[in-house]
This record gives structure tokens, sequence and C-alpha cells, in this order.
């Protein structure tokens, strides 16, 4: 059976770390909330919007924090309306065609909504890779593992030949809930520490360490722990 990789976007094959922290300030402002620091901003992202901002503002009212929601999506529309595209990774492209071209199944499962899937779909190349893809729009967001059981569902994948890529404890406590391997990546939004104390045993320093481990995986169905 042909392996499936499961991958976050953002931090993991998309670098959003000034878009999201310039959301979350202006919407800070728009409510007259303290703007937040970058620490406290990364550690919500993968979480469904919702879900972050409350976590990033837990004594907000019901109406203050939808005014907050909305601020952060007003903003990234703004940044986009601008033309702003965030950028990839250097080598992430590359990788996904070696990984297709290995013979690897690829979708997408990210805290993102579908406004944002679509948007990255659109980039040069994405829609021929990825199989299907899967974001808070579509039910419970991370940790529930939702949206891997349904990437399962519809690349016909078995757990035991999956595994999720990304770069937050996040996602690996989603792997944890769907019974999949999980991989993680040290340049993203959450630190190596933060990910192995939610159990992930790899955590790639770069794309040429990530594909060794996600051969490894394809021949043993087993990640090794390297790093």
């Amino acid at each position: 059976m042909r392996p499936l990789a499961i991958f976050d976007i953002d931090g993991t094959l998309v670098d959003s770390r000034a878009s999201i922290f310039r959301a979350a300030t202006e919407a800070a402002r728009a409510i007259g909330a303290p703007e937040p620091e970058y620490d406290r901003v990364r550690k919500i992202v993968g979480l469904s919007l919702d879900e972050a901002m409350r976590t990033l503002e837990p004594d907000l009212d019901e109406p203050t924090l939808a005014a907050f929601v909305a601020g952060f999506r007003a903003s990234f529309a703004r940044m986009h309306a601008e033309g702003y595209q965030e950028p990839l990774y250097d080598g992430a492209l590359d990788h996904l065609w070696r990984l297709h071209r290995d013979g690897w199944r690829l979708a997408l499962a990210t805290g993102q909504n579908r406004k944002g899937v679509a948007r990255n779909l659109a980039r040069e190349g994405w829609a021929d890779l990825f199989i299907s893809s899967h974001c808070a729009d579509d039910g419970p967001g991370k940790p529930d593992p939702s949206m891997l059981l349904a990437a399962l569902r519809t690349c016909d994948a078995r757990p035991e030949y999956a595994v999720m890529i990304g770069d937050t404890a996040h996602d690996a406590r989603m792997a944890g809930n769907a019974g999949i391997a999980a991989v993680g990546v040290s340049w993203g939004f959450h630190t190596v520490e933060e990910q192995r104390a939610e159990g992930v045993r790899h955590v790639a320093t770069d794309f040429p360490d990530l594909e060794a481990a996600l051969a490894a995986f394809q021949q043993t169905h087993r990640l090794p722990e390297l790093s």
C-alpha cells in the first residue's frame, strides 16, 4: 500500500509567522486589548481560529471575542488584498514533488479555513500534489482527530501507513488521537521540546532530514528516532 503523508500548512510548508503575528496584533488593537507578545501568539497557531483567539485572550466576553476573531480575519483579508502571499519555506515544494515521485500520497490537515486552503491550493503545482485537504471549517479542529480520520477515509489509507507532518504540539496530539505516526519540524511555531513533550519521536531539522525520516517510514512503517 502506498503510504500517506498528511501535511500541516502554517509553520510546516508555509512561513506565516509574520502574517499571523501581524493579524493578531492588529486584531488586539481593534478591540483595545494589549498587543500580544509573539511567544503567546505562536503557541495558538494550528488551532481553529475561534479556539485560538479564545486561548490567546481567555477573559473576553463573547461579543468582544467575536470582534477579536473578526479583526483577525479582516487583517488577513487586507494583507491578501494588497497582494501579500506567505512564502513557502525553502525546499518545501521540491520536497513535496520528491515524495510524490517516490510513491507517497499527499493530503493537507490545517487549522486554516477553507478560503485559506483554497488560496494555498492555487499555488503553482499544489493542486496536482494533494489528493485531499481538511481544515477547521470541516468540523472539529486540532487536536480532535476528525481531520485525519477524514483524510484516511478520502485517501483509502490505513492508519499504520500514514504520517502526520506538522510543527506544533497540536499536530502531534491530533495524530496520537487518530492513531497515526507523527513527525515534527523544527522551523515553525512550536519548539522541539514542546513537540517532544507530546510524544513526537523525530523532529526534522530541515527538509533533507524530513525526507530521510519519511523514507525510513516508507520502508519499515516506523519513524526513526534520529533527532
